[in-house]
């Protein structure tokens, strides 16, 4: 099969590999009728995390047709459903599952030693991603071998095209549960820091669970009209002063939710002393992420705040002004998505005409044109905010 492939820093490769087979018989075999690249891939495609190997298959927004079922996933699956792959594998029996916290499943990382080291205790078996995360070949291929499948995927109906149903795999129910986390009520100001896919989710989630008011913060024009057009008002970090037009907004009192759907690679003004400083800090491998946003929101949270923070780090930050945070008693909640704690509720939600995730696809293509998508997006050119990849 066709698959798009690592092999090193900014080197993807649209290469025959081997077909996936049942390797065990809770495993199903999907042929996949769309996939998408995600910002999270990025992060692969830069080499900022460890344990990628060439050869490893990218990929984890993937849905398509069951064509093969192993024995002891018969009685979810069967050979012709239709159904989205969740990007965390999750085996459905341990503590964390039965709690619904799928995003640190116990038992799915096939190289959990690794993932213990790492992160202290391991997360889920991921797709696509590094070998921290399990290894697992990914879904930007012609097939995918779906582990633990009986519990991972969600199945969906016929009649719904691939477009609106695809992002239930990440950037939906990521988007959801970064508002959710955030405990929105009726009346609060809501800040977004980041428009990329996952930031426009959040948006529109922040909006349907209540927000009064919603402010997008970027710098890409593009990605700020997306978010006003869903009725956001915008902030661009490149004009004006985050923290001061913040408060401005909010009569001195700071938004009441702070989200993060930016992560370890914030942009922001390189003339700040803050960033200068972590721009050094990473060049001497003291500190891994960009926390510049994580600072943002903590000097500008209204006190008693949540701050959510739904972007990807990746491992140190330094000069955190924990000192603020705790005496203004904000509350910080995080997590990788636990997917299919809110696909049920999203998908009648799609079902019923609330919300078509299909609005963020600006670019929609064959997968043999992936390697250089993977460019585009990178870049943001040509107006790129979310590309589908299709077989």
């Amino acid at each position: 099969m066709k698959a798009l492939v690592w092999h090193g820093k900014e080197d993807i490769r649209y290469d025959t590999v081997s077909d996936p087979s049942i390797e065990s018989p809770r495993d199903a075999i999907i042929k996949v009728t769309s996939c998408a690249i995600c910002g999270s891939d990025l992060h692969l495609f830069h080499n900022l995390v460890p344990a990628m190997l060439p050869g490893d298959i990218m990929g984890h927004e993937t849905m398509g047709e069951v064509v093969e079922v192993g024995s002891a996933a018969k009685g979810s699956l069967q050979k012709g459903d239709r159904v989205v792959i969740p990007f965390t594998i999750q085996c459905g029996e341990c503590d964390q599952c039965r709690r619904g916290n799928f995003s640190v499943c116990q038992r799915t990382n096939r190289k959990g030693a690794l993932g213990d080291k790492a992160f202290g205790h391991r997360t889920a078996g991921l797709f696509g991603y590094t070998h921290l995360t399990g290894g697992y070949p990914g879904g930007q291929a012609e097939y995918l071998r779906v582990p633990f499948a009986d519990t991972t995927h969600i199945k969906v109906p016929d009649g719904i095209d691939d477009e609106k149903l695809l992002f239930l795999s990440d950037i939906l129910p990521t988007g959801w549960q970064a508002a959710v986390q955030a405990d929105i009520q009726p009346g609060d100001t809501v800040a977004v820091w980041g428009c990329g896919p996952v930031g426009q989710m959040t948006i529109r989630s922040a909006i349907l669970l209540g927000a009064e008011q919603v402010i997008a913060i970027d710098h890409l024009p593009e990605r700020l009209s997306m978010a006003a057009a869903a009725g956001a008002i915008t902030i661009d970090f490149t004009q004006e002063s985050v923290v001061e037009r913040l408060n401005e907004l909010t009569g001195g009192e700071g938004p009441h939710k702070c989200i993060d759907a930016v992560g370890t690679e914030a942009h922001v003004n390189l003339g700040q002393p803050d960033t200068l400083l972590d721009r050094a800090k990473q060049m001497l491998i003291q500190e891994n992420d960009r926390p510049h946003v994580l600072r943002e929101m903590i000097y500008v949270c209204r006190p008693g705040g949540v701050i959510s923070i739904i972007g990807v780090y990746l491992g140190l930050v330094d000069k955190m002004p924990m000192g603020q945070a705790m005496n203004k008693g904000l509350t910080f909640r995080m997590a990788q998505a636990h997917v299919p704690r809110w696909t049920g509720d999203l998908l009648r939600r799609i079902e019923d005409g609330q919300i078509d995730p299909s609005f963020v696809i600006t670019h929609k293509v064959d997968l043999s044109q992936g390697p250089e998508m993977y460019a585009t997006f990178r870049d943001k050119a040509d107006g790129c905010i979310k590309v589908m990849l299709q077989p």
